[in-house]
């Protein structure tokens, strides 16, 4: 008790010279006498009015006095110290002054204290309080304070509600209860019908919150709720706040099944459902929607790819995301076999088109097929991929195949004009480093069935390096497309020759195995030190034993098996297009270690391309002859080896000459994307033909920058009319002035209104700005905000949009960019969603 007198006094002569103590019970001589404060004289009322007012006004004018007297305050008429008393300051010393004087408040909140004295018998939570107060509080922001104190909240009405709603979540009702203990209930919900228009009977927390779900939800579909529009900005701010979303999601999974939402989105239609978020049956409606839509074909594709964006600010998206990325990828095959031209006027024609565009179709259709096996939810994309799958194989595969078998049948030799050969790699591209004025050092990264589309998304990763450059040309594999002939023809090699068993050598020495491609490799220059191992064990090295290596050799082959061990089994081949995902990351982390070990000039490239498609084949997937001749020494699904071989029909027959290859084997391919059947071997993931997939193979060139070149696209706000806000909502649109690319990479902004004092007075969004058009119409953003009741007070004042950028992975946002507008509502109050 003799530490809170000494707090309550010691604030009082903060502000006064003099303060009187009257000690009406007389119970407090022992703390009046414990009292010592710094500075300050003590004296007592014994019939010496008169001497005490002389000293005190008089001999010391300075000097700091604490008056008591052991008795009540006399009456007025009585009081011969009257005059001085009224210009300074009297202390109580019952509970109710000291806990006042504690938090610095005048007699006139007195009833703040009284009223609720089961919240001020914590000293915990008067600390809290103290913190909160403010020099210009009124009563009722006291009680507001209080309100926060209980609730464990920091702020206004907001934040307690927030709070509360934490707790319901958690099965806790610690804060209500504390309200209601400190006779702050009445006060509580009073505040929450003004604010939010809750208004019952009987009030109930629990209540309230199914009610602001059920209105949200509500507001979202444009019909009205209980609650008003406050309300809904309220929640939108506690869903999208990342520290009440798991809350959040607690209490909407509670809510759903009590307000019925899963038989209620079931009658809405997609426009609809698109702004709502409240509860996950929205998302798991509108894919069904858009499921059904996409394989009706009665969506557009531009249309799909907005929405899977759009669904990106939902609470669950992080749930369905490989859904979504599903249909996107869809959409985008769709899209892009629309506008397709599957014809071509000769060989060089085809390569061209397909390494200008088509191969896009083979990448949205993996993309597709991948997000789908991830999402688990094949049921429910049962009808779409049916859809995709047989247009990826009718309208795409068998018609451009069909049509480049045509441009094949008139070839003598296996060459297309204008692109590089294969078995020219070595000479021609490898040891190009080694013919300059200055010798440079070369790494050649060989990964197996490394397909075109494949390492196109690998050159996209890798150019958003920063520092890093790459580009990508177009290589076409030897015949038969499997990895004994194109590892082989990626050495250095003269007289590449198919033996009976399908292996293949190179002057004469055998290329099969890493430490015999070693001793091939050591064929090609006098005096180049060379070196061929795996990647995986090159990644295992150290990086002073990297750097070594670098020191020591000037060309090294390493050789990358992901793709191929997983789609050549049977048992396996189905996952190929996750090992495509997992080759990317491999590849780009090689070449990251690849520098910091000093080399700079990096070539990745591939034995062979690949076809796959997803659903088991039909019987007529499989080419109808059976290959005759005098000996067949290889048969494959998509090549037969063999002396002799007869022509066959649905098959073309190569010489080794016409494929540049020594010995006398001939070559049968089927015709374009048949198989032939061979027993235990898989059918959906093939090579060894000639489609496009399997004979278009990359050549990456990776190189290091010394300039940091990699930057975020610039968003603007763009504003017509006279930047007035004249409602309880606004609309703006924000442009992404650059499509994003390699090097310019998506920006992440946080989007609010502000006052000029920075208090927030709208819902905030954050945003992800990715588009990749080069349209500028389909990079703008079209937004809408929604004003909370804080913007009355600003009302005919300037406020400002502000976009904010998170500080690296800090809690901090930094001003990216503002517009200034004019705040002019003619109702202040007058909310219009």
């Amino acid at each position: 008790m003799t530490d809170r007198i000494k707090a309550g006094l010691t604030r009082l002569f903060e502000e006064h010279r003099i303060v009187f103590w009257y000690d009406a019970a007389r119970d407090l001589r022992a703390e009046y006498e414990a009292v010592d404060l710094d500075g300050v004289e003590k004296v007592e009322i014994a019939n010496n009015e008169f001497g005490l007012k002389y000293r005190m006004l008089r001999v010391e004018p300075k000097q700091k006095f604490l008056v008591f007297r052991d008795g009540p305050e006399p009456e007025m008429a009585d009081n011969w110290l009257l005059d001085v008393q009224l210009a300074t300051a009297v202390f109580k010393a019952d509970q109710e002054a000291i806990w006042l004087a504690e938090l610095g408040l005048p007699g006139a909140f007195e009833a703040v204290v009284r009223e609720h004295m089961e919240f001020y018998r914590s000293s915990g939570r008067i600390e809290a309080l103290k913190r909160l107060i403010r020099a210009a509080d009124q009563k009722s922001d006291v009680l507001r304070r209080m309100l926060a104190v209980c609730a464990g909240a920091e702020g206004e009405l907001d934040t307690v509600i927030e709070a509360l709603l934490g707790q319901l979540a958690e099965k806790r009702d610690d804060g209500m209860r504390l309200i209601e203990r400190a006779n702050l209930g009445d006060f509580f919900w009073t505040q929450v019908k003004n604010a939010y228009g809750y208004a019952s009977d009987s009030p109930d927390f629990e209540d309230f919150a199914i009610t602001l779900f059920q209105s949200s939800y509500l507001m979202a579909m444009d019909e009205d709720g209980k609650l008003n529009g406050e309300a809904r900005l309220m929640f939108q701010r506690w869903k999208n706040n990342r520290l009440g979303a798991e809350a959040f999601g607690t209490l909407s999974d509670e809510y759903q099944d009590l307000l019925k939402i899963e038989a209620d989105v079931k009658g809405r239609s997609l426009k609809a459902l698109r702004p709502a978020d409240h509860f996950e049956a929205t998302d798991r409606q509108i894919i069904r929607l858009l499921v059904e839509a996409m394989a009706s074909q009665t969506v557009s594709s531009p249309e799909v790819v907005k929405i899977t964006r759009e669904r990106r600010q939902s609470h669950w998206y992080d749930r369905y995301a490989d859904i979504y990325l599903a249909l996107a990828h869809a959409a985008e095959f769709q899209q892009l076999l629309a506008e397709a031209n599957l014809t071509m006027s000769s060989p060089a024609d085809g390569v061209k088109r397909y390494v200008s565009s088509w191969f896009k179709i083979d990448q949205a259709y993996r993309k597709f097929i991948h997000h789908m096996q991830r999402s688990g939810q094949a049921s429910l994309l049962g009808a779409l991929f049916e859809s995709i799958e047989n247009r990826y194989t009718t309208h795409f595969l068998l018609a451009m195949n069909d049509a480049w078998q045509d441009q094949i049948a008139k070839l003598e030799k296996w060459k297309i004009d204008g692109y590089a050969q294969q078995r020219d790699f070595y000479l021609d591209q490898a040891a190009e480093f080694r013919r300059l004025k200055v010798p440079q050092k070369v790494v050649v990264i060989i990964s197996d069935a490394l397909r075109f589309e494949v390492a196109e998304e690998c050159l996209r990763e890798i150019r958003s390096l920063n520092r890093f450059d790459a580009e990508l040309k177009p290589m076409i594999a030897s015949l038969p497309s499997y990895t004994q002939l194109g590892m082989a023809a990626l050495l250095p090699n003269t007289a590449l020759t198919v033996k009976g068993d399908g292996n293949v050598t190179s002057h004469g020495m055998p290329t099969q195995g890493t430490p015999n491609r070693e001793k091939v490799l050591a064929m090609g220059r006098a005096g180049d030190r060379v070196k061929a191992m795996k990647a995986a064990d090159f990644m295992g090295l150290r990086g002073d034993e990297a750097k070594e290596l670098f020191r020591d050799h000037d060309i090294l082959y390493l050789y990358h098996n992901r793709i191929d061990i997983v789609g050549d089994k049977l048992a396996t081949e189905d996952r190929v297009f996750e090992a495509a995902e997992d080759a990317i990351k491999d590849l780009t982390k090689l070449v990251r270690k690849l520098t910091s070990a000093n080399f700079s000039n990096i070539l990745i490239t591939a034995d062979h391309g690949f076809l796959y498609q997803h659903r088991e084949l039909h019987e007529t997937d499989f080419s109808v002859a059976d290959p005759s001749g005098e000996e067949i020494l290889v048969r494959n699904r998509r090549f037969v080896i063999g002396r002799g071989l007869q022509e066959t029909a649905g098959m073309k027959k190569f010489s080794p000459e016409a494929l540049g290859l020594a010995g006398d084997p001939d070559i049968l391919i089927p015709n374009s994307i048949n198989r032939l059947r061979v027993k235990g071997a898989g059918s959906r993931f093939v090579h060894g033909g000639a489609t496009l997939q399997e004979v278009v193979i990359p050549v990456l060139r990776v190189g290091k920058r010394r300039e940091e070149d990699v930057g975020k696209v610039e968003v603007q706000i763009v504003v017509t009319g006279r930047g007035l806000i004249s409602s309880g909502q606004t609309a703006v649109v924000l442009y992404q002035v650059q499509p994003v690319s390699e090097k310019q990479q998506q920006r992440v902004l946080r989007a609010g209104i502000f006052a000029k004092d920075g208090t927030l007075i709208s819902d905030e969004h954050l945003l992800t700005f990715d588009y990749t058009s080069d349209n500028p119409r389909e990079r703008e953003m079209p937004l809408k905000f929604l004003l909370s009741r804080e913007a009355d007070r600003f009302n005919n004042q300037e406020v400002f949009l502000k976009l904010q950028e998170q500080r690296g992975k800090t809690s901090h946002f930094d001003d990216y960019t503002s517009q200034r507008f004019q705040l002019r509502r003619g109702i202040a109050t007058d909310f219009d969603f």
